[in-house]
C-alpha cells in the first residue's frame, strides 16, 4: 500500500520530496527548491502515519533509505548531495523545466 501511494504521489506531482522535519539535509534540498522558486510536494515521512512503510518502500522502489529522496518528472534523482551536485553542474534547472516546475528563460 505504501508504494502505491508513494507512486501515485510521484506520477501527480512534477516535483516531490520525501523528507523528516528534523533532517537537515532535507532542509536544505527545500531550500534550495525555494530559492530557486519551485513548486513541489513534500511529504514529511515523521509526520505520515504510514511514514516508515513508506520509507521502506521508497527503498525498496529506488534502493535509497534515506531522506531526502528527490523525484523530478516521475525520475528518481537521489538525495541532498545528488540533487547539489545537479545544481551546481547546471544540470537542475533543465531537469525542473523539463518537468514543468520551473519556466524555461525566454
Amino acid at each position: 500500500m505504501a508504494l502505491e501511494k508513494a507512486k501515485e504521489t510521484v506520477s501527480s506531482n512534477p516535483v516531490v520530496v520525501f523528507s523528516k522535519t528534523f533532517c537537515p539535509f532535507c532542509v536544505k534540498v527545500k531550500q534550495l527548491l525555494d530559492q530557486l522558486g519551485i513548486r513541489y510536494k513534500a511529504i514529511e515521512l515523521n509526520f505520515q502515519s504510514d511514514g516508515p512503510d513508506m520509507q521502506a518502500a521508497l527503498a525498496e522502489w529506488t534502493g535509497q533509505r534515506t531522506v531526502p529522496n528527490v523525484f523530478i518528472g516521475g525520475k528518481h534523482i537521489g538525495g541532498c548531495d545528488a540533487t547539489v551536485a545537479l545544481h551546481q553542474e547546471g544540470k537542475l534547472e533543465p531537469l525542473l523545466i523539463q518537468a514543468g516546475a520551473l519556466a524555461g528563460a525566454a
